[in-house]
């Protein structure tokens, strides 16, 4: 029974995990416990136990006799995480580098789909493909936990798709990547790093008191 409860568990959160990131779920909207257990066939102490690991995940936040709501995130949060996220990129490169080397190119697909969807405008799905190439660099480091590190910023850099900020800078984007291929080809992880770092710094929203355009959206 621990088993199977479990499983319905991890089923619920992962389920939840991904209609937040997507913005099935706005920023502020309540998570309704029975509802969710209605949905998913499951009891409400399962969606409790999910809602419990989102919140350490730091996806939801729960408010006192108010509920649990999708954890709201503002601009100094996400430049935060955008400065963290590279210097955990910068890390991961010394050895993902390496393990690229030679074979980099298996990575352009993901480049050619995040400036596809950026022409589209599709601003969901560039997040996602942003998501997914990022990912994919970080886990060639064979580094577990700085992987798990690095997704527990997922969050912070999925959420700008959803305040409605402007386009992407396609130029500096297709740039940025065509250099970072290329030195993670060569197998150099140090430059590797310092360019990754650069990217997410590139990329970051500008502080809340020098925007005076909308900033652009994940990259």
């Amino acid at each position: 029974m621990s088993v199977k409860k479990g499983s319905v568990r991890d089923h619920v959160r992962r389920a939840l995990t991904e209609r937040i990131l997507a913005g099935h779920y706005r920023p502020g909207e309540r998570l309704i416990e029975l509802q969710l257990a209605r949905e998913f066939g499951t009891s409400q102490g399962s969606v409790r136990e999910a809602l419990r690991e989102l919140e350490a995940s730091r996806l939801v936040e729960t408010k006192a006799h108010r509920g649990t709501y999708v954890r709201v995130v503002g601009t100094p949060e996400i430049r935060e995480a955008y400065f963290v996220r590279g210097v955990l990129e910068q890390a991961a490169a010394l050895t993902a580098a390496p393990a690229l080397a030679g074979r980099a190119e298996t990575l352009r697909p993901g480049v050619v789909a995040i400036l596809r969807a950026a022409d589209a405008k599709d601003y969901a799905d560039q997040a996602a493909q942003v998501y997914s190439l990022h990912r994919t660099i970080v886990a060639a480091s064979g580094n577990a936990t700085l992987l798990r590190l690095w997704e527990a910023l997922a969050f912070e850099t999925w959420v700008r798709i959803r305040l409605g900020w402007g386009e992407i800078n396609r130029k500096l984007a297709e740039t940025s990547y065509e250099r970072i291929l290329a030195v993670l080809d060569s197998g150099d992880g140090v430059t590797a790093g310092i360019l990754l770092r650069e990217h997410a710094s590139a990329f970051s929203p500008p502080p809340e008191s020098e925007t005076t355009t909308k900033p652009v959206p994940p990259a």
